[in-house]
């Protein structure tokens, strides 16, 4: 079975969406296509299995959250 979805993110600045999918993309990489416009980043999802499916998204967003993270705290500095 194939599994497809996507996943978008919003940011408040086109700075943030480019620090934030450039520091996911090298982990993305051959496993999730990342598109980058502007204050937006668009994900698109392929897996073979659903329990994969579900495994990348959680990666994912993990990831993403961890990222948002460190840049709002050096952000403040």
């Amino acid at each position: 079975m194939k599994i497809n979805g996507s996943l978008t993110l919003k940011y408040k600045t086109d700075e943030s969406a480019s620090l934030i999918f450039n520091s996911l993309e090298v982990d993305n990489e051959n496993y999730v296509k990342g598109h980058l416009n502007n204050e937006t980043i668009n994900y698109e999802i392929n897996s073979e299995s659903l329990g994969s499916f579900l495994a990348t998204i959680d990666d994912l967003i993990a990831s993403e959250i961890v990222s948002e993270k460190i840049i709002n705290k050096t952000s403040d500095l």
